[in-house]
């Protein structure tokens, strides 16, 4: 579906939401760019950019990318695309990206994921990871075509060693600590659209709709 107009909208999401999904059925269905900080950081890395050298080193540390360097990656590329209507993922992660974006870009609409912790950690534990591209599969859900196997690469998939139910309620709560002031801050800006549910097809059909009243 195309819009006369453009539209710019961020996806937030616990790990496991099924984020992803909906993301790929927001991208295809209303002709979004997808724009995923996670992406962005790795072909960066393996271009060996300036950016990608800086953010490899602290990767390999074990520690997390500084937010000046991944707000510097984000709002480069949105400014390249400014012709574009996009979707972005993985961006902003604090209350200080979230004001550096608003203030750079025009954001019409927010969709926020939320899923029930409990129902998340059961399904991160049928989670399959490919970990040079970060595609993810779920064993009776979003299954790999070859089992065991990447769709893509054909290469074998692995599941992270930090995936049990304690180590992924923990990521859960700091997930929710860290976002819950993103939330609020762009429900006082008027574009945050929560929707819940838990499963990815019972949430998508009032995600769809309520974009089909947005993008026209």
């Amino acid at each position: 579906m195309a819009s006369g107009k453009l539209f710019r909208a961020i996806i937030m999401g616990a790990p496991g939401s099924g984020k992803g999904t909906v993301s790929g059925r927001i991208v295809k269905i209303f002709n979004l760019k997808h724009i995923s900080s996670g992406d962005l950081l790795r072909a960066n890395i393996a271009k060996r950019t300036e950016l990608g050298v800086i953010a490899d080193q602290y990767i390999r540390e074990g520690k997390l990318v500084p937010d000046i360097y991944i707000t510097k990656c984000i709002l480069g590329e949105l400014e390249q695309i400014r012709t574009n209507s996009w979707l972005l993922d993985g961006f902003p992660r604090t209350r200080e990206q979230a004001d550096d974006l608003w203030n750079q870009e025009r954001i019409d609409s927010v969709i926020n994921l939320d899923v029930p912790f409990d129902v998340i950690i059961e399904r991160i534990q049928s989670r399959w990871v490919h970990l040079p591209s970060g595609r993810v599969y779920n064993v009776g859900f979003n299954d790999p075509k070859k089992p065991g196997h990447d769709d893509v690469t054909g290469e074998p998939l692995s599941q992270r060693p930090d995936d049990n139910p304690v180590a992924v309620r923990k990521r859960l709560e700091v997930y929710d600590a860290c976002t819950r002031p993103i939330n609020e801050y762009f429900d006082k800006k008027g574009v945050l659209a929560t929707f819940k549910g838990s499963t990815t097809d019972e949430i998508w059909p009032h995600v769809q709709k309520y974009l089909e009243t947005k993008i026209q």
